[in-house]
């Protein structure tokens, strides 16, 4: 899904998610690194504070992570704010630098897109 939203020209993908204290530490940050890299796009990953009294015990670390991979800034497990500046001409620039993006051989594989206007009914 996140390939068909950067091939439509996505700048940014929001992912909210709650991973638990277990999948948390090992997976949030990778997932969401790699979504970034894969893409060539910002992606902003929002997550619930932990709250230990609750049913379920949230990871948290809401973060911005850049085209590039770098996370921009996170939270801890702590509700809080992030306020970030996000410079959308790095997206071009990025997809500039690398271009792996139009450099997919179509007649090897392709991405379905069900919801285009051309696809056949």
């Amino acid at each position: 899904m996140a390939s068909l939203y950067a091939a439509r020209g996505c700048h940014v993908l929001v992912y909210p998610g709650a991973f638990n204290l277990t999948t948390g530490p090992a997976h949030w940050e990778l997932l969401m690194r790699s979504r970034a890299v894969d893409n060539q796009v910002y992606v902003a990953a929002v997550a619930p504070a932990r709250d230990m009294s609750a049913g379920y015990h949230s990871w948290g670390h809401s973060m911005l992570v850049d085209p590039f991979g770098s996370v921009l800034a996170e939270a801890q497990e702590e509700e809080t704010t992030l306020l970030v500046d996000v410079d959308l001409a790095a997206v071009e620039e990025q997809r500039r630098g690398i271009p792996y993006l139009t450099q997919k051989h179509p007649e090897l594989y392709a991405l379905l897109d069900l919801t285009a206007e051309d696809a056949e009914q």
